[in-house]
Order: C-alpha cells, then sequence, then structure tokens
C-alpha cells in the first residue's frame, strides 16, 4: 500500500512539472494563448487598470492600493488589468524574489482586488528576470497573477489583446546604457516582432467582441513625460486603426491620461501612475487632443455592456478626475 501510494505520488509530481515545462517552453512564435473570463449575469465587465506601481508600498503606492480596493468593492470589478513596470528598479531577479510579496501579495489586500490581475511586461520588468514574471509558480504564491508575454483575454462583451511592447523600442537595443535587459525568448527580434504583428492582426480581423481593446506598457500617443513611442506609431497603429480597435491602455508615462485624436476613433487611455509620478513633465501634443492630464498618482476604472462604455480616472485620494463615455449601436445578424 504503502509502495503504491508513493507511486502514484511520484507520478502527481512527474505530471505537475511536466506541465510547468510545456508553459514555460511553448515555442515564442506561436498564436496568442487565449483565457476565457466570464462577464456578469447582467451582461455588465467591470475592471481597473493600474501602471507602474511596484515599489514596496512607496511612493503613494499603497494609497493609491487603498483607493483601488475602495472603488473595487464599489464596481464589484471583475479583474485588474496591469499595463507593465511591475518591480522596480530592475523587475524580479529570480522566481521567489520576496519583492512580489512585497509589492504585490502584501499591498493589494483588498477583499475586491482578489480577483485576477491580468499583466503585461514593462521596459523595468526586462532588466531583471523578465521569464521570473512569467512563471506559473509565481501563481503558488499568489493565484491572482497571470502575466505573459503577449496573449488574449476573452470576456465575451469585450476581447483584451495583451501586447509585449519593449522588444518594439529601439533605444533599448541600441543604446542601453547601464542597463542589463534580459532578451531571452525574443531572438531574433524581428522574426519576433513580425510574428506578433501578423498574429494580432489575424486575432483582431477574427474577434466578433463587441470591444476591441488592446493593451500595452508604452503609449502610443502621450504627452507625458516620455511622449509617442514612434516605433508603435509606425508598426502597431496602422493595424489598430485597421480593424477598429476602441482603446489602447499604457503605462509607460507615469500620469493618468486620456487623448483621442482626429484620425482614428481609437481613444489612448494612459493609467500609468500606481506609486513615483513625475509632477513636472508635460508636452503639448499637436497631432491629437488631450481630454485629460493628471501628473500625480491614479488609476482608471472600465465600465462595459454591450452598447456602453465608461472610463473613470480617480487620484491617490480616491477623487474623480475625468469621465468618459461611450455608446455603439446593438447590430443583431439574421
Amino acid at each position: 500500500m504503502a509502495y503504491s501510494h508513493n507511486k502514484n505520488k511520484n507520478i502527481e509530481i512527474f505530471l505537475q512539472f511536466t506541465f510547468i515545462l510545456c508553459i514555460c517552453f511553448v515555442p515564442n512564435f506561436a498564436e496568442l494563448q487565449r483565457f476565457k473570463h466570464p462577464i456578469k449575469e447582467d451582461g455588465s465587465l467591470s475592471f481597473l487598470v493600474v501602471g507602474d506601481w511596484g515599489r514596496r508600498g512607496w511612493y503613494n503606492q499603497s494609497e493609491v492600493a487603498f483607493q483601488m480596493g475602495k472603488v473595487g468593492e464599489k464596481l464589484d470589478i471583475d479583474f485588474v488589468v496591469s499595463t507593465g513596470d511591475n518591480f522596480y528598479d530592475d523587475g524580479l531577479t529570480v522566481v521567489d524574489d520576496p519583492a512580489f510579496e512585497q509589492s504585490f501579495k502584501y499591498i493589494y489586500t483588498a477583499k475586491s482586488l482578489q480577483k485576477p490581475w491580468y499583466t503585461v511586461l514593462g521596459n523595468h520588468d526586462y532588466r531583471g528576470d523578465a521569464e521570473a514574471q512569467l512563471n506559473p509558480v509565481l501563481r503558488n504564491i499568489d493565484s491572482r497573477w497571470h502575466c505573459l508575454r503577449s496573449f488574449i483575454l476573452d470576456a465575451e462583451i469585450a476581447e483584451f489583446f495583451f501586447l509585449d511592447t519593449t522588444p518594439f523600442v529601439d533605444l533599448y537595443f541600441n543604446n542601453p546604457k547601464d542597463h542589463t535587459y534580459d532578451w531571452r525568448g525574443i531572438s531574433p527580434r524581428r522574426t519576433y516582432l513580425a510574428n506578433l504583428l501578423k498574429d494580432l492582426a489575424m486575432d483582431l480581423s477574427e474577434s466578433r467582441a463587441k470591444w476591441k481593446i488592446v493593451v500595452g506598457h508604452h503609449g502610443i500617443r502621450s504627452t507625458g513625460h516620455h511622449g509617442d513611442t514612434q516605433e508603435l506609431v509606425e508598426q502597431l497603429l496602422p493595424i489598430l486603426k485597421a480593424h477598429k480597435v476602441d482603446f489602447y491602455m499604457n503605462g509607460h508615462d507615469h500620469c493618468l491620461e486620456h487623448v483621442s485624436c482626429s484620425d482614428s476613433p481609437i481613444q489612448f487611455l494612459t493609467s500609468g501612475a500606481g506609486s513615483k509620478a513625475w509632477m513636472t513633465d508635460f508636452k503639448k501634443h499637436y497631432k491629437c487632443d488631450v481630454n485629460f492630464f493628471h501628473l500625480g498618482q491614479g488609476f482608471m476604472s472600465v465600465q462595459l455592456t454591450e452598447t456602453d462604455a465608461k472610463i473613470v480616472f480617480y487620484d491617490v485620494f480616491g477623487n474623480v478626475g475625468h469621465k468618459w463615455s461611450s455608446s455603439k449601436q446593438l447590430l443583431h445578424s439574421d
């Protein structure tokens, strides 16, 4: 009996290990992995968006987390979207880096925030062990954590396309200064990016969701410290326009921002104020309208139905700084 029990236990451990290996070593040029998240019984969906946060509670991270918990409870959120730069200054060092608990698990403790966190990597995450954040073992430490380089979240009325934007930026390759980036898994770079854009275009074209939302770390249109990311303007934006994406959500600029442009209906929404925020940087945007800009800390909420969207930006005190809403016609097919 003891032998049989130990044998079964060994088989169980082997299968778990094999599962982890399969996830960790999926070919990098495979189609985007897809997850599903149900909507509420009334057909609605609500979530929070926060970025650039992981500083062990410092720089008002804990205060932002507290207000997120309050808003999350009020809206009965379904999940949280993280726009990257999850751990400062240089990502995680290893899978069991205590920064994961100190900057995530023990900060976002509100009951309303105990929902899935769908997460992309930022440039600071690539300065550490980028693959540590992608390791499913982290979910043994905190089951909320869902982080891949690029993936799709199917939430019935909305599809979210999470993109790995850091490899697009030439500066990190051509002039990294004193930073070391973890480029494992994306070489050769041109092939990686070409396949990512091809898969995105295909998946967007096949999407029948009422709302199409793309999430990346770097801004496409921004009036903050970093401004527009030219590589994304040239390579990614044409795809978003062609496939009628509704929202592009990002971090990177440590601010809250809503930008719209006359050449497309895409709303560019920056939520990168989860902790340290720059208090002096503001650039006039010569191509687009800046509907809202806040240099302090804060976050964003999104509420969706089949026909309506409501975006709200909150500051570190929970005050509403900006609201925006939109409606679209509900088309029925015979």
